[in-house]
Parts: C-alpha cells; structure tokens; sequence
C-alpha cells in the first residue's frame, strides 16, 4: 500500500524493519528535566530563560542546534518508533506514511537559511531589514500530526531564534512528551541552552489558556480546528492560525483520466485522509466520470452503491456539520465493516457517487471516504467547488490539460495550495517542489509557514555611512 511506490520503498529501506519494543520515556523525571515541567507557567519562564541566553548563541550555533534535531528525528529507529505510536495512541493514520511525514519534516523544514536580510545603501547611508525573533512562541498541535508539527515547528522556530513552548492535544500526550525528551537531550549534547523546547505533563485546556494568556509568550501558533484558530486570533497576541479545509478536486474532459485517478487516490488515502490537505471530493465532468471511477477502482478503491449504506455511513461518521472524531483516520476497510461490508484489507479509499449537497461531500471527514459528484462541465465543476471549499482557502486540486481552466479555476477558488495535475500531499513538499510545513496558515495569511514566518521584520538604519560604492 503505497502513495508513490518508489518514494515509500526508499524511506521503508531506510528504516529499521521492527519497532522499539521499548524507549525510555522518562515519565519518572523531576518537573523540567528534558523540557517537560509540571504546570505551564513554570515551563514558560523556563523557555523565557532559554531565549535570552540564546540570543548570545551565533547563526553558527543555530544551525549546528537545528542539525541536532535534524538527525534525532530522522534516526530510523526513531522515524518507526514515532509512526507506530503514534498511530497505537491516537488510533489514527497509518505508519508507512507517519515514516515519510516525519522524515520530510526532519530532513527538508527550512532552517536559518529561511532568515534572510534586504539591504539598501545610498548617499544617506546604509539601511538593512532583518528578520528577528519574536521571544517565547506558544504552539499548539494537533492528533491529526501530532509528530510531523513538533518537529517542523521546533526547527523553523529555533531557526527563527526563538524558544518554543508546545500545548500538544492530550490523546497525543505520550508520544509528544517522548518526541520532546528526545529533541531536548539532542540539543543537550549540542551545547544549547537548556529548555529552548518545553511542554507540560498534562495538557489540557487549562494549560492552553494559561499558556496563551502568559505575559512572556509574544506569538501564538495553532495547527488544528476552528476553535482553536478563533482563540488564538483572539488572544490579542501575535498569532498564526492553521486551520480546517475541505480540498475539492476538480477532474474535467481534458485530463489524463488514468492519472488523475491515481493521483487522487494516492493523494486522499495518504495518511487514511488525516491531513487537512488531503482531497476531501471529487466533482467530475459528467462525461468522464464513469471512465474515472473505473480507473480509481484498479487503485485499491472499493465502491459503496447502495444509498441506503451510504447515508447508514454517513448517519456513522458525522456529527452534525463535523467529523465524528471516532472515525477519524480509520482505515478503508474498517469503516466498511461498520455498515455490514466486506472490503478487502488493503482497501485504500471508500468511494461513492452522491449528490453535490451529501455529508460526504460538504462535512470535512479526515477519513478514506471519497465521494465523487457528477457536473455538467468545468465550468460548473470550478464554481461548485469553490462553494464545497467552504471559504476555508486552504487547499484545492485541479486535473485539466486546459490552461485557462486551471488558471480560472486558480484565480476563483483562492486557496493557500493549488495542485494541478497531482496528487494534494505534491502541495505540502512530499514528492513536489518546494519545503514540507505541517502547518498550513490559511486564516492569517502566512500560508506555509517556515522560519520567517516566526520572526519580526525590523528596520536598522546608520544615516551617511558605510555607502561604498
């Protein structure tokens, strides 16, 4: 089962074939050894501590900090132990996959090359514009990328000069706090500061609150639903919000139809659909719809036709206009099996026909269900899924060889990612162009974060001086 069958087999190769039967938590540890403390203000002042003595480390520093975490979190011992977990807690996603997120966010985030400096110089003197750190940066992830988010936050925080302290979600806690101890005992022996990366014991909502509301942390940064978005945006903070999407992929009679299936289902089996990246439905022009379900069915889909077992699935797996969290990141052949079908294991995606004002297509699932609806043409396929994308401008995908489609369609929908012509995880960095981020600022603008999304811009002015030219 495989997304891309070389790249997955390159990073298996690259792993150990057993998981750790054991790793050393350090649950016993005393409140602030390897980063962990006992309540949120005690960490926060640690990592304000943290910060001001890492503002004396050189960019030197910074990057031999940074390639700490690089190796610890791309060991392969630990790539297999942190997908497996992760999994095992959360109930979520699949391993092979965690293993290529991981990985990509440990080998590929930005570092301090991300802070660059724009520089004018003239007869009234020298003024230069540099990214600067913001201090103590609040991050609050998600059990969707529990893993992936810690460590592409930490290296473009850190790279940024900043100190971290994370408010994990509780059914990701142990593996979180794990993850922490890990980066923590790295930059240990790297020489950095103690507590540049810091958590709590117990998350909760409580220490979320106490954690935004804390005097010493200057910016906030929340991958996760829209709740959690909205409360940051309100803190009053600097903050950037990562939040929810519902990508549609528009599918029109000038595709490569047998590419695009393969596209979309690789794309929306990823990770049994957990990213928020990850197409969420299909509209496809009428006249080639059949043609595309055909070919998604030699993917290693399998097609729910009943009506009646479609909306029993749908009645299962929603809660009103949400997700029911139980089902989140199921595997195909499970949720199968919770309406009386027998779905082959290796099922990758559920997929369906439906009407355009279906649950399956208007509620985000973050699960392997794939509805298709059928539209009259492209024109109508763009409009329609500019209305599913819920304003959300997260993410969308288009496969048309037409040129002013895919520009129209570009210019309406209006997302942070736009995928032409394959599948959406093409968009986050894994297999495409461009760096991996894990959170995806659609809210506030930032788009796909990195280092310099972590830091001030600030203005250094010398009047008639140092104009050489």
């Amino acid at each position: 089962m495989t997304i891309s069958p070389e790249l997955i087999q390159q990073v298996v190769r690259e792993t150990v074939r057993e998981v750790i039967s054991r790793q050393d938590s350090g649950t016993d540890a005393p409140s602030g050894t390897d980063g962990i403390f006992t309540d949120m203000n005690s960490a926060v002042d640690a990592a304000d501590v943290a910060w001001r003595q890492y503002m004396d480390c050189s960019l030197r520093d910074r990057n031999r900090f940074i390639q700490a975490i690089r190796d610890v979190a791309s060991e392969p011992d630990n790539l297999e132990y942190m997908a497996t977990a992760t999994v095992e807690e959360t109930g979520m996603g699949n391993v092979p996959h965690k293993i290529l997120k991981n990985r990509y966010a440990a080998l590929y985030t930005p570092g301090t090359e991300d802070i660059i400096t724009e520089a004018w110089s003239g007869d009234d003197g020298l003024t230069t514009v540099e990214f600067s750190p913001f201090g103590v940066i609040g991050a609050i992830t998600p059990t969707t990328n529990p893993t992936e988010t810690v460590i592409n936050n930490t290296i473009g925080m850190l790279a940024a000069g900043n100190a971290v302290v994370f408010s994990p979600h509780p059914r990701a806690k142990k593996i979180t706090l794990w993850l922490v101890r890990k980066i923590n005992r790295a930059l240990a022996a790297a020489g950095a500061p103690a507590n540049l990366v810091v958590t709590v014991e117990e998350p909760s909502i409580d220490n979320t609150n106490a954690m935004m509301s804390h005097e010493k942390v200057r910016m906030l940064v929340a991958t996760g639903g829209p709740g959690i978005v909205k409360a940051v945006l309100s803190s009053g903070k600097k903050a950037i919000g990562a939040g929810a999407g519902n990508p549609p992929a528009v599918v029109d009679d000038t595709a490569d139809i047998a590419k695009a299936a393969r596209d979309i289902v690789d794309g929306a089996s990823f990770d049994n659909n957990l990213p928020c990246t990850a197409e969420k439905e299909v509209l496809a022009v009428d006249s080639i719809a059949d043609l595309l379900k055909f070919e998604m069915l030699k993917h290693g889909c399998f097609e729910l036709k009943d009506r009646a077992v479609m909306d029993k699935l749908a009645a299962l797996v929603t809660k009103g206009q949400h997700a029911n969290a139980a089902y989140v990141g199921k595997p195909a052949a499970q949720l199968a099996s919770e309406v009386g079908l027998s779905a082959p294991k290796d099922t990758r995606l559920l997929i369906c026909e439906v009407p355009f004002d279906h649950p399956f297509v208007q509620v985000e699932l973050m699960m392997p269900i794939l509805p298709i609806v059928r539209m009259p043409d492209v024109d109508t396929a763009i409009d329609k899924a500019v209305e599913v994308e819920h304003g959300n401008r997260h993410t969308a995908v288009m496969h048309s060889s037409n040129v002013n489609a895919l520009t129209k369609m570009g210019k309406l929908i209006q997302t942070t990612i736009f995928v032409k012509n394959g599948p959406t995880y093409n968009g986050i960095g894994i297999d495409g162009e461009g760096f991996p981020t894990f959170t995806i600022a659609g809210p506030t603008g930032e788009g796909l974060t990195s280092a310099r999304c972590f830091a001030r811009k600030r203005r250094c002015v010398l009047k008639s001086g140092l104009n050489i030219r």
